[in-house]
């Protein structure tokens, strides 16, 4: 048995059924495991110790939408002010470019940029995957979160409809119904676990309305129910989307969704943006998970999503920071900020507070991956926290809330110290990756990438607009 005591921490903020906070005290872990947390000293031998003095801990932030390849086309000048549609097409012909390496290098950056900012769990959405590259890029994904030692949630992500049957993307970065289906198959057998304390789960997600068929949406619906597994989409994200679905379909994107079998508490949606009364009370009622995304929803110009009405008939919100390239960062933190203060913009009824969204980031991050194990601070429940030294110069003079303080200033310092499955694996002295030499290799595939990419299609991606 290995036990860590964490002792007189400044706040704690549990996340537990009752909300609770408390300052000093303690938590104790065994064998990656809380056995005991509350607000009175403990005085044991453990065989490590952390002095949290001056720290607020939370539990480990959860998040539930990401591209983690995407941070190899940050910043790009021509599609910097571009809607959805244009955005996207634009950049499925850089991503044409991706590599195992290109995988490796920009899911290690994705990771590291979330762990700073207090991630312990992440999801991934990748659903392309070029003809020329290896067909086993998520392998690659989940090898180098393991090295990381971050929970990982990667979805089999698809595209089967491409250019020539009435889709978006460009036709070498689709794949047959069977060939997805076969490789969702290879992927569970090998990496997928569905016990307490899993570090690797695999969930299904079929890319969007645009780029998929009906019937490959009906077949991983299916597929997912028998295996019980969690599924997950983008939808509702712009009006274009809900153009194209009425269009195509006669129907608005839930109505879809309903069609396909879809609205079910196993499923998650990344956006959600453009939802109306009847859709909100319809995701109530099927206990569906929403992945709200506002920077990115800010940064393509979505919109702003209806957040206020979906925690009202208890729709399990949680929160994500969406591809590096709709986004320009992964910084949790940040993306809690944004979405309490977006909601501003609404009347004062819709506004969301710091311990809403970093409820969204916690609990509702761990029920939309189908998870009662981590997400909160309890007896019992996985040790995954995020301690957070509260001497920033950001947060002077914060300190008379120190728990809104993380989601109100702008922290300029990272996690001091991140715990996953009791295993300190940031912070304290451990650094499982040369920043300097990944930052280089990244820069250098990236560019890479552009260079190939304009070359091949003419286009002066260096351009502005």
């Amino acid at each position: 048995m290995t036990s860590l005591l964490i002792s007189n921490p400044l706040a704690v903020a549990t996340m537990n059924d009752s909300r609770d906070e408390f300052s000093g005290g303690h938590i104790l872990i065994e064998d990656g495991v809380i056995k005991s947390i509350g607000s009175e000293a403990l005085d044991i031998q453990a065989d490590k110790v952390i002095d949290a003095t001056g720290m607020v801990i939370t539990p480990g932030f959860i998040n539930t939408h990401h591209h983690l390849y995407q941070t190899l086309t940050r910043n790009i000048p021509l599609m910097q002010d571009q809607p959805l549609f244009s955005w996207l097409t634009n950049h499925y012909e850089v991503w044409r470019e991706l590599t195992t390496e290109a995988v490796e290098v920009s899911t290690q950056t994705g990771l590291l940029e979330l762990m700073k900012s207090g991630v312990t769990t992440s999801s991934d959405h990748l659903y392309l995957f070029p003809s020329k590259a290896s067909p086993e890029l998520i392998d690659t994904e989940i090898e180098a979160a393991k090295a990381l030692g971050v929970r990982f949630q990667p979805t089999r992500g698809s595209m089967s409809l491409g250019k020539s049957r009435g889709g978006l993307p460009p036709d070498d970065v689709v794949q047959t119904e069977d060939v997805i289906q076969k490789d969702t198959e290879r992927l569970l057998a090998k990496y997928h676990e569905d016990s307490d304390g899993a570090m690797t789960r695999i969930s299904l997600a079929p890319c969007s309305p645009f780029s998929v068929t009906t019937e490959l949406m009906k077949q991983t619906a299916a597929f997912a129910r028998t295996n019980g597994l969690q599924i997950h989409t983008h939808l509702a994200e712009t009006l274009d989307e809900e153009a194209f679905c009425l269009k195509s379909f006669g129907l608005r994107p839930v109505g879809l969704m309903q069609e396909l079998n879809w609205v079910s508490s196993n499923a998650w949606y990344a956006h959600s943006v453009h939802l109306n009364d009847d859709e909100i009370k319809v995701m109530g009622e099927n206990q569906v998970g929403i992945s709200h995304c506002p920077s990115s929803n800010m940064r393509l110009g979505s919109g702003i999503a209806r957040i206020r009405e979906l925690l009202d008939v208890n729709v399990n919100v949680s929160l994500g920071v969406d591809g590096s390239a709709s986004n320009d960062s992964g910084d949790m933190l940040l993306e809690m900020r944004n979405a309490m203060l977006i909601s501003r913009l609404r009347e004062q009824d819709y506004w969301l507070t710091a311990r809403d969204v970093l409820r969204m980031a916690t609990r509702g991050g761990a029920a939309a991956l189908g998870r009662d194990d981590i997400g909160q601070l309890s007896v019992g429940k996985q040790a995954d926290l995020a301690l957070f030294e509260m001497s920033d110069l950001a947060q002077a003079g914060s300190l008379s809330d120190p728990i809104a303080s993380l989601i109100f200033t702008t922290r300029q310092r990272g996690v001091d110290c991140l715990i996953v499955q009791g295993k300190i694996i940031m912070g304290t002295g451990v650094s499982k990756v040369n920043e300097t030499d990944l930052v280089s290799r990244h820069n250098r595939i990236a560019a890479e990438m552009l260079q190939l990419a304009t070359q091949r299609t003419k286009i002066e991606f260096s351009n502005h607009q």
